[in-house]
């Protein structure tokens, strides 16, 4: 197995040796199920925060309500509002075989990108119905993403169906008894960012779920600036790596965004001695795909910015991000963000603590 050593700035102002590892069997972890939270605590803001510091490996544990603590006047916090869709909507097949379908984005002319899952086989120019048969959708073409283009029949509006009837795209890890009703009202709420403006999104940008009202007021009155951008979580956030040559993965193109006033603010940030954090690794792309284009004048794009140890962050300073699961694209950039062997250590510390793992999981600050 090749292992490169390597010195990485990854801003933090001294060399660090570590071994880079492109194998993606090096980045796998165990993980007890019982530390993969299915509920989000009671209050957004009382997750557990643990605290890496990127130069000297020292860990701290505090509450996520603490996390002003951490942040200077000088600072820049960045968000990512885009909003969840609830996209996820029950079919069934003319022989009366459920269909689960998670729509993905809305093409052209009545057709939509989706996900299906069926216990039976799903064949091109089959027929999909959905809203007790008031809507049907015809199956054109699966893609290697195993994502299928539907043509919407009879007129329909998907749009209007899914805000009606859809239920909110939760990862397969966070199971759910069928017609909990309570459990669906609470993951309406929070499994959706307090910030979020901008719909289009199909999983939320997890860390940003952890901050409540009083926690940004609090951020706000220490003087630290905050700033938005969009990024819809789509397929590229999420789908599988397969490729065990991290390098072969390619992402998925996912829609992003921002305002003017973000490029003088980091410039400003900067020169002033300030950090810049960033909140999940959505807005961490986004940050690192407006370094890399360097254009002030290109306000929105896509990007399928794939980070993997070693990479040269430009812009961002501080991360704050969940736990994540082994063999992600997520944690590979929190492993070039932190270093392969710090992250190792900090999730096996983790693991001891009781901390509780992925979307409505616990949280980290790495600084």
């Amino acid at each position: 197995m090749p292992l490169i050593f390597c010195f990485s700035l990854l801003n933090t102002g001294m060399p660090d040796v570590s071994v880079i590892s492109h194998k993606l069997s090096d980045y796998d972890f165990d993980l007890p199920k019982e530390l993969i939270a299915q509920k989000p605590t009671e209050k957004r803001d009382n997750a557990r925060l643990l605290v890496l510091y990127r130069r000297s490996g020292r860990i701290e544990h505090r509450r996520f309500s603490e996390i002003a603590g951490y942040l200077r006047p000088e600072d820049l916090l960045v968000l990512n509002n885009t909003k969840v869709i609830p996209s996820r909507i029950a079919g069934k097949k003319p022989q009366g075989a459920y269909v689960d379908l998670l729509f993905i984005e809305e093409l052209e002319d009545n057709h939509w990108k989706a996900l299906l899952k069926s216990n039976g086989l799903l064949k091109k120019g089959e027929k999909i119905y959905l809203d007790n048969a008031a809507v049907s959708a015809c199956l054109l073409v699966k893609h290697e993403d195993n994502s299928w283009i539907l043509r919407i029949e009879n007129g329909a509006n998907i749009r209007e169906l899914i805000h009606r009837t859809g239920e909110m795209p939760l990862p397969p890890y966070i199971k759910r008894p069928k017609k909990n009703n309570t459990l669906s009202t609470l993951d309406a709420e929070r499994y959706q960012t307090v910030f979020a403006q901008k719909e289009g999104a199909i999983a939320a940008p997890t860390a940003g779920l952890h901050f409540s009202e009083d926690v940004l007021g609090k951020i706000r009155n220490s003087g630290t600036d905050i700033a938005f951008v969009t990024l819809h979580v789509r397929l590229g956030t999420f789908l599988p790596i397969k490729t065990e040559e991290i390098k072969n993965h390619r992402m998925h193109k996912e829609y992003y965004e921002y305002t003017k006033e973000l490029l003088p603010k980091i410039t400003i940030t900067k020169n002033r001695g300030g950090r810049i954090i960033a909140t999940g690794s959505t807005s961490c792309r986004t940050l690192e795909t407006i370094a890399l284009n360097n254009n002030i004048h290109q306000f929105s794009g896509y990007t399928d910015l794939f980070i993997y140890p070693p990479y040269p962050f430009q812009y961002v300073d501080a991360l704050i991000t969940n736990f994540h699961l082994p063999k992600t694209t997520l944690f590979l950039l929190v492993s070039a963000f932190a270093g392969r062997e710090q992250i190792f250590n900090a999730y096996e510390i983790a693991k001891k603590e009781g901390y509780r793992f992925y979307s409505y999981g616990d949280c980290m600050l790495i600084i």
